[in-house]
């Protein structure tokens, strides 16, 4: 996947690629929410083959530009951090939300699942806007010889 990231980064640029990224995770989630075992399957298995998408768009495209915006000497710290940030702190503060979410959805002999999945659909979609409004990429040329 390296030669298509790539490109769709030197043409579009890491805002829009991480954008990408976070789009598929809030589409992911809504496949979720409202699939099924039946005549709605496809979006399960929608839903699971966008992860690569997901994946690559958002962590990998973090790798790549925290790599880029790091100097030398402070890179593998850099990208120590944000090991650390996403799947230690993150993930641990992940996993309790959703604890908490599938928690307050419980019903009688099972859970709201529907309800469950939107949850991170419109967290993501939050974080979408936010992030979409708030970074500033301020050289794409960094980047240019990292990718």
């Amino acid at each position: 996947m390296l030669v298509p990231r790539r490109r769709f980064i030197q043409r579009f640029g890491i805002k829009i690629a991480l954008l990408v990224g976070m789009l598929a995770w809030a589409l992911r989630y809504l496949l979720f929410a409202y699939g099924d075992n039946g005549d709605l399957a496809f979006m399960l298995f929608t839903g699971i083959a966008l992860h690569g998408i997901c994946y690559d768009f958002f962590f990998v495209s973090g790798q790549i530009y925290t790599d880029a915006k790091a100097s030398e000497r402070y890179r593998s710290s850099a990208q120590g951090l944000i090991t650390l940030a996403t799947y230690g702190v993150g993930m641990l503060i992940g996993f309790w939300v959703a604890g908490q979410v599938t928690d307050h959805f419980a019903l009688t002999g099972g859970h709201d699942r529907t309800s469950i999945w939107l949850f991170p659909a419109g967290f993501s979609l939050a974080i979408f806007f936010c992030f979409g409004l708030a970074f500033k990429a301020r050289s794409a040329k960094a980047l240019q010889s990292t990718v």
